[in-house]
């Protein structure tokens, strides 16, 4: 999903911040009654994601690393700025304004006190882009673009079939999640990883192993990230409300920043594996 939901452990930030006007609560409460709940299959919200994930993939593919990660970082501070006022009095017209640009790809819970998980998708681009070669950072966002709408769209339409539903029975790891969506996830990054990874710049030698090692690293790609989108539990681990007394922002533990970092962890680790180049280089059509 393209963020974690609410929490009945840490309530909502308009009630913890007193800066807050009841004009603004009552805009943004408005209009979060004409968003879906997190339950919603939503699928232009899945949309959205996935093309949002795809764009920034070729962002990083073809940006220069030392062009990219700055921009990166100015654009997810900009985003947790508008996250942290939007719901403070005098700056209600953020949330009409986000409202306006996303419309029903908002959840409810984004528009009752919860940040968007706009700041989560682009600190996870961010930090992949920062910590792993670029291959695999593009790898790694690619599967938080396919693998977390995907699972999370099998997961909802195989949520009658219990066997397959975790719970809370591995200490809240994947606690409300299915393992039919982790399966359906990874089986549907299969084919997009097959392909990227085929049309690779592979040079004269060919692919280190053949065929066989294409479809393992493309299967254990998809595989991670589906994994990591499995991994973050519903509702998401939240900070407290306070800490030294001190009201804090309702941070969580978001699948936006642990699919792509995970993933591209994980890429880098499937190569060495396998005995791929950790500097392969994609082709320059790869989404063709």
């Amino acid at each position: 999903a393209s963020s974690a939901p609410s929490s009945n452990n840490n309530g909502d930030f308009t009630n913890q911040l007193p800066t807050f006007s009841d004009s603004d609560n009552e805009g943004h409460l408005e209009i979060a009654k004409k968003l879906k709940n997190r339950n919603a299959t939503n699928l232009s919200r899945k949309i959205f994601h996935a093309a949002f994930g795809i764009f920034y993939a070729c962002l990083n593919q073809f940006i220069p690393r030392a062009k990219f990660v700055p921009i990166m970082c100015g654009i997810t501070g900009i985003s947790l700025m508008i996250e942290l006022l939007r719901y403070r009095k005098g700056f209600g017209w953020i949330n009409s304004a986000v409202h306006f640009c996303l419309g029903g790809a908002l959840r409810k819970h984004e528009m009752e006190g919860k940040f968007t998980g706009s700041f989560y998708y682009f600190a996870g681009v961010t930090v992949s882009a920062y910590l792993f070669p670029q291959t695999a950072a593009t790898m790694g966002i690619c599967q938080l673009a396919l693998a977390d709408p995907s699972a999370s769209y099998f997961g909802r339409r195989t949520r009658h079939i219990y066997w397959s539903r975790i719970e809370g029975q591995l200490g809240g790891i994947g606690r409300n999640k299915g393992l039919l969506g982790f399966l359906g996830g990874a089986l549907f990054c299969f084919p997009f990883n097959y392909r990227v990874f085929k049309i690779a710049k592979w040079g004269a030698a060919g692919i280190p192993g053949g065929n066989m090692s294409l479809v393992t690293v493309s299967l254990l790609l998809g595989m991670a990230g589906a994994f990591a989108d499995l991994a973050v539990p519903t509702p998401a681990l939240v900070m407290p409300k306070k800490v030294l007394g001190v009201p804090v922002p309702p941070f969580h533990v978001d699948d936006n920043v642990v699919v792509p970092i995970f993933s591209g962890w994980a890429c880098t680790k499937i190569f060495e594996y396998v005995g791929w180049d950790q500097g392969l280089k994609l082709a320059d059509n790869f989404l063709l």
